[in-house]
């Protein structure tokens, strides 16, 4: 199986979406609209990973309780404690946790550096191409070819 740092040679955007936590939920919520994601991380001023901001969070903690999105800091909304998996984890390893925490957004670090972002999309795409590549060898075995 393929490894967190195998998405980010097909993926389509590798670009890493952030929001500060001083930033007002609505400006989140434009930088995802205007990008089509569905997280940013959140960066303190000394560019470290201080959270996430996810749609699931705007709708379960800013809208379901008529909170006002131009007015409530993203801090307030963000979840803080990052769950996050090395380049080198298998994308088995990835997929066991988003099922198991409930995620759809995985950072992948390499070396302490942030390289991207992975959602169960992208880990979902990759084990669809890794099955119809072994079901074209099973085939080929079979056939003789």
């Amino acid at each position: 199986m393929a490894l967190a740092s195998d998405l980010f040679k097909t993926k389509k955007n590798n670009s890493v979406f952030t929001v500060s936590p001083e930033n007002t939920v609505q400006v989140a919520v434009k930088e995802m609209s205007k990008n089509n994601v569905g997280a940013l991380l959140v960066e303190n001023a000394e560019g470290k990973v201080v959270g996430i901001i996810t749609e699931r969070d705007v709708l379960l903690k800013l809208a379901a309780k008529d909170l006002p999105a131009d007015s409530t800091l993203v801090s307030e909304i963000m979840t803080e404690k990052v769950l996050y998996v090395e380049a080198t984890q298998p994308l088995e390893e990835c997929m066991e946790i988003m099922n198991s925490k409930g995620f759809r957004h995985l950072p992948v670090f390499e070396k302490g550096k942030l390289l991207g972002l992975i959602s169960v999309k992208d880990v979902l795409r990759q084990v669809i191409a890794e099955q119809k590549t072994m079901i074209k060898h099973l085939e080929n075995y079979i056939s003789g070819l």
